[in-house]
């Protein structure tokens, strides 16, 4: 059986080449080897942008045209619609009850994005809880990997504490209590009452100096203590972690090799700062924005020498070019061998190259829409299958299945 990997993005639309390179191309590599489930997580786009429904609908199926341009196969990619899944939220709600605020108010992004997006209205309670929808996202089902970059680690491992947390709430055995107290009593009152302070701290802030502290009294126990087992330190450990009977499985962030590519400025690429390059960009509009790329700004003449680390265009040439092309070009830079505009033209060879075939498919599909919502349809139905028989679970294992 093959492992599954659960990815979504948000509906912004027509992709550019820096999802394609960032994300997407590690998508379509991925879906030779799992069970892979990529949807649209249009839920996600009203935290930030609740006042902006009207675009939702045509961004969806924009993001989708280019998915399936770029290779992902709906018969061997589950792509489906986050809000057509109500159990998503259903397991949200449950996994909200037991989840500590503090939990939320620490994941990194979130203030980081309440600094750059001031000018919408953040303080609103879907904001703050959208990390805790992404574990719910990746939770119900079951997923093994997700693909992340660095800077979405830390959701993965908020999901991570928050199945952790759920499975020792609810997936503990019947004399789970009495063998934690058995087993607190054989450490003594001082120790039992530091270990159960550490215990609080982690499950509260998550803090990885209060599970070393909380490893370490087990680790005295286990050399000190002539009555103590593996058992006891077994099930302290869980203790510790808030850990149980597994019913929510832990996922594992997959950190690939992916390509990272600018904006045209150097900066990132992004639709809000007008400096990106679509999946679908028609080639005139290619090669004129790449021709306009800013250079190495000490290079004022076409006599000068330049240097490929100062040049926003070298940037592309990593991802674009090969090794030989490369050498050539740094050596005819520095030496003004070659000018600006001789350096932008493989680029924009590449690029046209790349954009040929993701045209070609998306055109077909532009030109049946209906086609594009069967698809969404039916990896919809697919996803409800294992979303419905993991709120199941949940439900039996919370006492709701009466």
């Amino acid at each position: 059986m093959r492992t599954r990997v659960l990815s979504g993005m948000r509906p912004t639309g027509a992709l550019h080449l820096g999802h394609y390179h960032g994300a997407l191309k590690n998508w379509v590599r991925l879906q030779d080897d799992h069970d892979c489930h990529y949807f649209v997580a249009d839920w996600h786009a009203l935290t930030t942008h609740y006042e902006s429904r009207e675009v939702i609908e045509r961004n969806v199926y924009e993001m989708v045209i280019d998915w399936i341009a770029a290779g992902l196969d709906p018969q061997r990619s589950t792509i489906f619609l986050q809000s057509r899944l109500p159990e998503h939220a259903e397991l949200f709600t449950l996994l909200a009850m037991g989840t500590p605020l503090g939990w939320l108010e620490r994941v990194p992004t979130y203030k980081d994005q309440i600094e750059k997006l001031k000018d919408k209205d953040l303080a609103t309670y879907g904001f703050l809880g959208y990390p805790l929808l992404q574990a719910a996202d990746i939770l119900i089902y079951k997923a093994t990997y997700v693909p992340v970059g660095e800077d979405q680690s830390s959701h993965v491992e908020l999901t991570r504490e928050v199945a952790r947390r759920f499975n020792h709430l609810y997936g503990r055995h019947p004399d789970f209590d009495s063998l934690v107290a058995a087993a607190l009593a054989k450490l003594g009152r001082d120790d039992a009452r530091y270990f159960e302070k550490q215990r609080k701290a982690y499950g509260e802030t998550g803090a990885a100096d209060a599970l070393a502290k909380g490893d370490g009294v087990l680790r005295k126990a286990s050399v000190a203590l002539s009555g103590w087992a593996p058992a006891d330190t077994e099930l302290l450990s869980g203790h510790l972690r808030g850990s149980g009977k597994t019913i929510l499985v832990e996922p594992q962030a997959l950190h690939t090799e992916v390509a990272k590519l600018p904006g045209l400025d150097g900066g990132k690429m992004s639709k809000s700062y007008g400096n990106t390059i679509a999946m679908r960009e028609e080639p005139v509009q290619v090669e004129a924005k790449i021709r306009r790329m800013p250079t190495d700004p000490q290079r004022v003449r076409r006599t000068d020498p330049g240097e490929p680390a100062r040049c926003p265009v070298w940037q592309f040439h990593q991802v674009y070019s090969d090794e030989s092309t490369r050498t050539q070009l740094a050596a005819g830079c520095r030496s003004a061998g070659i000018g600006c505009l001789e350096c932008k033209q493989p680029v924009i060879d590449a690029i046209l190259r790349e954009q040929q075939p993701w045209r070609e498919r998306a055109a077909e599909l532009t030109a049946d829409r209906a086609r594009v919502r069967r698809i969404v349809d039916e990896g919809t139905e697919r996803a409800r299958a294992v979303a419905r028989q993991t709120m199941a679970e949940v439900r039996e294992a919370m006492g709701l299945d009466y």
